[in-house]
């Protein structure tokens, strides 16, 4: 976000537009999965306007599991990046030094 900072003003608010949306994009894009992933695996009866407790039941630990291995997956995304991203700096000092 540094470099975001370098832009000139209305570059910059169509960048925070353009993350916003992405933004949106995968919220959605998370929500849909979850939804496709938990609902059909955990609901197997529409007899009733309410899910049974058993459906219910399942419904929030495959949410809950899923919102877990989605942060956990976030995280080691993010540890791979600051790794390469400290790689690529010790690489470039090194050829200054050189």
């Amino acid at each position: 976000m540094e470099a975001v900072q370098n832009l000139p003003p209305h570059q910059q608010a169509e960048f925070m537009v353009k993350l916003e949306q992405m933004q949106m994009k995968d919220s959605l894009v998370m929500y849909t999965n979850l939804v496709h992933r938990c609902f059909a695996p955990c609901v197997t009866s529409f007899r009733s306007k309410v899910l049974e407790k058993t459906e219910q039941s399942c419904v929030e630990n495959c949410a809950s599991r899923y919102i877990k291995l989605t942060q956990r997956v976030g995280l080691r995304f993010a540890e791979h990046q600051a790794m390469l991203q400290k790689r690529a700096e010790q690489a470039a000092s090194a050829g200054t030094q050189a």
